[in-house]
């Protein structure tokens, strides 16, 4: 008689195997996941502090005019005055009906303030950090970052190059 081997191919794979990739795909999980946050928040802060940015231009305009510059609200916007006509952004505060809480202070000199808090739909960890664009009676912006502790997550980071956080 002759002798039949059985050939038993192996299919599939081993637990080991399953385990090392389950490990190996956790590793990497752990390092991108807190990357694509951080990532996140930058863009968020960036992208609203080049929202409210837009505003300078008809800020300016409005001071050439010899202008009150006023925010969108209220909507009742009187003689002499201009309105910055900036109406909705998701990751500002809002103050309903999808428009944004901007407030300018000394609209009606040389040296406006513009500040917007940023909500909405701004990740936890930048919400409640106020946007300040304040002009110098010589025509020149400055961007500021306040608010946003280190409890909350934020970081130094999320803050762009030219609007730095105090």
């Amino acid at each position: 008689m002759k002798n039949m081997q059985i050939n038993h191919a192996q299919k599939g794979f081993t637990l080991i195997e399953l385990m090392i990739v389950v490990a190996i795909i956790g590793i990497l999980a752990a390092i991108a996941i807190p990357q694509y946050q951080d990532y996140t928040a930058r863009s968020q802060v960036t992208r609203a502090v080049a929202e409210v940015s837009a505003l300078k231009t008809a800020a300016e305009s409005a001071l050439l005019q010899g202008r009150e510059i006023v925010s969108d609200v209220p909507a009742n916007v009187g003689v002499g005055q201009e309105d910055l006509g900036f109406t909705e952004s998701n990751l500002l505060a809002d103050i309903g009906d999808g428009k944004a809480q901007i407030t300018v202070t000394d609209g009606d000199t040389a040296t406006p303030s513009i500040t917007a808090d940023l909500g909405g739909d701004a990740g936890a960890n930048v919400a409640g950090v106020t946007i300040t664009l304040s002009r110098s009676a010589g025509g020149i912006w400055t961007c500021g970052l306040s608010g946003g502790t280190d409890a909350q997550g934020w970081k130094d980071s999320y803050a762009p190059t030219a609007c730095p956080h105090s």
